[in-house]
């Protein structure tokens, strides 16, 4: 089986029509968003959800984030605090996952859930968000990508990886974001919010918006509670070395902000994330220059510092993953 593809610009009405139909069906279909490519089905049923484990030969211990088209959808399976409530209503459509306690009538499967009590919900903005509005039901969605590895942020990124898994792909170009959703759950005891996960709403955003800052994990947690808080995710074949100030002959480089780098001339391959220095480009290209990296036949990948405020959050946690050791690596 090889995937069709088909492109929402030429064909928007054939682009929910036949996702629909594949949703209805049960099996999933990678979409386009505004963050990455999702790995979408309907978050109701467990065989839908069971093939979405399948496809990414992912772990059923991790949480699945569960899309709607808007805050009235999200109404019907989880209950909203008011701190919750108003990071919605400031945030969505847009690169925002809230951790939510389901309802205790919640039709969302506690597969997609992976049996906890709460769920993480975002809504998306364009295609995504209109392809849930026509199909009436939340869409599971993880990144469109084998588990672990990096994720996909353009239409070709899913069809070299899943093509032959999969009966639909769509494609909507690239993603603008680049990066995964910042995942936030609010405490119920004490109004704190916790960042579960940076990504592509930089949390000064949402701390501005709140009144509040956001409280970090100070170590890595031992329950996970959403999806990318495995230590090991969206990882290279190749390793990944950080904070490079030299890269050794046939490393491959990824550097920022136009630095040069001694030795940069040996590399197997030279990408400067941003050359302008701008953390939202950076983002925005960083896992098609993994992949690149990866492609070049190196067997390391040296990546340059970059900046820890606002999105270099992000960008600097999906690194440390990339580079931390692997099943059977101590």
């Amino acid at each position: 089986m090889t995937a069709e593809m088909i492109d929402i610009i030429r064909d928007p009405q054939r682009a929910i029509s036949e996702a629909s139909r594949v949703l209805n069906d049960g099996f999933p279909v990678a979409i386009p968003t505004e963050t990455v490519y999702g790995l979408a089905a309907d978050a109701t049923r467990a065989d839908a959800i069971s093939r979405i484990y399948e496809t990414k030969g992912r772990p059923q211990f991790n949480p699945l984030i569960c899309h709607v088209c808007d805050i009235e959808m999200a109404e019907r399976y989880a209950v909203f605090d008011p701190v919750s409530r108003q990071l919605a209503e400031t945030f969505w459509p847009g690169p925002l996952t809230i951790v939510l306690p389901l309802r205790p009538d919640s039709a969302i499967h506690p597969l997609a859930t992976a049996g906890l009590e709460t769920v993480g919900l975002r809504c998306p903005e364009g295609y995504a968000g209109d392809l849930i509005r026509a199909f009436g039901r939340p869409l599971a969605a993880p990144s469109a990508n084998t588990s672990g590895k990096i994720s996909p942020t353009a239409a070709r990124h899913v069809m070299e990886d899943l093509g032959d898994k999969l009966q639909l792909i769509i494609n909507g170009g690239l993603s603008p974001i680049g990066v995964e959703s910042t995942i936030v759950r609010v405490d119920p005891d004490t109004g704190a919010i916790l960042l579960l996960r940076p990504g592509g709403l930089a949390a000064m955003r949402i701390a501005d918006a709140a009144g509040r800052d956001l409280q970090r994990r100070a170590a890595p947690a031992a329950i996970i509670e959403a999806p990318g808080m495995l230590a090991s995710h969206y990882a290279p074949g190749a390793s990944v070395r950080l904070n490079a100030t030299s890269v050794e002959p046939g490393e491959a480089l990824i550097r920022y902000g136009g630095m040069p780098v001694t030795g940069m001339e040996k590399a197997a391959i030279d990408l400067d994330l941003s050359p302008s220095a701008d953390l939202a480009q950076a983002a925005a290209n960083l896992f098609e220059y993994l992949k690149r990296a990866d492609a070049s036949g190196a067997v390391s990948i040296a990546v340059t510092p970059i900046p820890v405020e606002g999105l270099g959050e992000a960008i600097n946690d999906r690194l440390a993953r990339a580079a931390a050791p692997r099943d059977g690596e101590e």
